[in-house]
């Protein structure tokens, strides 16, 4: 019997125009249940509303299981455990690298965790796509330089995050 694959099964790119390229890749157990081109859209005004450090940019989100995402955490945050989100920005404390002018910055990584995604929309009783929605753009301002390491920056983020979204989601 064959089966029919989904742009996000395979991986999908999109070209927004004004300038922004976004990748997303859902793992295959998942893909039935993400709306893809709902979190590209979300991404995309992410990136029109924002400040960006260049014209042409770029970002690529991937959504995975708990497993994929607690190698991740406990590789590069020395956290062993599961999270939500992880966010890989490429120029984190870095001068401006050269660019040239055809190829957009790479911006980086938005990592989703699938099933602490549905895990969260039921303790906080809203769908899994609004969660799937929040974590999308929680990680992208993550790679635009916000940050919720103070009551002051937490404050500002989730002000942000509540306007891009249109809804309140997380205290």
């Amino acid at each position: 019997m064959e089966t029919q694959d989904t742009a996000a099964d395979r991986g999908a790119f999109a070209e927004l125009g004004d300038g922004l390229s976004i990748g997303v890749q859902v793992e295959p157990e998942f893909a039935a249940e993400v709306d893809a081109d709902r979190l590209i859209g979300l991404i995309g005004r992410v990136l029109r509303e924002e400040t960006l450090p260049a014209p042409n940019v770029e970002v690529a989100l991937v959504v995975v299981g708990d497993r994929q995402i607690q190698e991740l955490n406990r590789q590069f945050r020395g956290v062993d455990a599961p999270t939500d989100v992880l966010a890989f920005a490429m120029l984190e404390g870095e001068a401006m690298p050269v660019q040239h002018p055809g190829i957009p910055l790479y911006l980086g990584d938005v990592i989703i965790s699938y099933p602490r995604a549905v895990a969260q929309a039921a303790e906080a009783g809203h769908p899994a796509e609004d969660e799937l929605a929040l974590l999308a753009v929680h990680g992208t301002l993550h790679l635009l330089g916000y940050d919720h390491d103070t009551q002051e920056r937490k404050a500002a983020m989730w002000a942000r995050q509540d306007a891009l979204l249109g809804q309140h989601l997380v205290d």
